[in-house]
């Protein structure tokens, strides 16, 4: 029995309009008002595809084309989601055939999984691409950040020093595989990071609400008024001077306010300033509060001497009763 092998006739059909790159700035500009896409996006993938198609021509080698076309849709929202998700159809790693013996050996699922040199998607060759055209990560930028792909991707963060950049097997999560991604895919995949991050930046924003912590199962407990009013602390045979207290503070007459080592207050003493009603310049005013630690003073009884030494055992000897 002979089986014909056909790659790709279960896959999607991608959308057939023109690539972004024969775009003029006119057409990608009412591209962007068309879609929910910046203009500054559609402008780095048409970058990015002119640079891959410019070194097709100039180094005579076959690469393929990036067939992403950004959602027509209304809602910004929506159409963002809906680019998330090509995105992520695109940038997933080619699997051979299921009826193919190599993809059940070891390591044999993914047909362009070989090195670090090779699109896991389309099999380029990312080191030849290099040498015959040029460092094309360099030249794709990120018009937000100024930083190319290879800034972005191909350094380490922390020492800076020239790192390969591994793709996974679910985009942005799931094993490192050995391959990498061509240029254009990988502006893609940085594409797909930014809107993710809009999309979490929205969900903070939108969950944070109190309708939002509802939906999700937070209860709501009302507290009566008298619980959260302060308690009041003043013994009952001073609350009749409260008066006195509110007439001095509203001719702001000082009280001063003199507190423990526990907080607590101990002593309230209202100052009268007679430089106040004379008219003169006074540097007292307000509500005074001071915290004042006063150590426990025990007072000698009246029977101990205080004389000395000797005077305290000639008086321990007075008062030992005679045997």
């Amino acid at each position: 029995m002979v089986i014909l092998m056909m790659p790709g006739i279960f896959r999607p059909q991608t959308n057939q309009q023109a690539p972004l790159a024969y775009n003029s700035m006119a057409e990608l500009t009412r591209l962007a008002a068309d879609t929910q896409m910046p203009l500054s996006q559609l402008k780095e993938m048409a970058a990015a595809q002119g640079q891959m198609q410019a070194a097709q021509e100039t180094g005579k080698i076959e690469i393929p084309q990036v067939n992403f076309y950004p959602s027509r849709h209304s809602n910004t929202r929506k159409a963002r989601r809906q680019d998330i998700k090509q995105a992520y159809r695109l940038l997933r790693p080619t699997k051979r055939s299921i009826w193919s013996p190599r993809r059940w050996w070891f390591g044999g699922k993914y047909r362009y999984n070989k090195n670090t040199t090779e699109c896991c998607i389309d099999g380029c060759d990312v080191d030849h691409l290099i040498r015959v055209a040029g460092n094309i990560y360099d030249q794709i930028v990120d018009e937000e950040t100024n930083q190319s792909l290879w800034d972005l991707y191909f350094k380490n963060p922390v020492t800076g020093e020239p790192e390969a950049f591994i793709a996974r097997e679910n985009v942005t999560s799931g094993r490192k595989m050995r391959g990498t991604y061509c240029p254009e895919h990988l502006h893609l995949y940085h594409l797909l990071c930014k809107w993710e991050k809009e999309e979490e930046r929205e969900a903070e924003a939108s969950t944070g609400t109190l309708n939002a912590k509802l939906k999700r199962g937070v209860s709501m407990v009302a507290v009566p008024m008298s619980v959260m009013r302060k308690k009041d602390d003043t013994p009952p045979e001073l609350q009749k001077y409260a008066p006195f207290f509110e007439m001095m503070k509203a001719d702001g007459i000082p009280i001063q306010r003199l507190y423990n080592d526990k907080g607590d207050n101990d002593i309230v003493m209202p100052i009268f300033d007679l430089r106040k009603f004379t008219g003169a310049p006074s540097l007292i005013g307000g509500e005074m509060m001071a915290s004042v630690s006063v150590p426990n003073v025990q007072t000698a009884p009246n029977n101990v001497p205080t004389g000395g030494l000797d005077a305290l055992l000639t008086a321990t000897q007075e008062q030992l009763p005679e045997v």
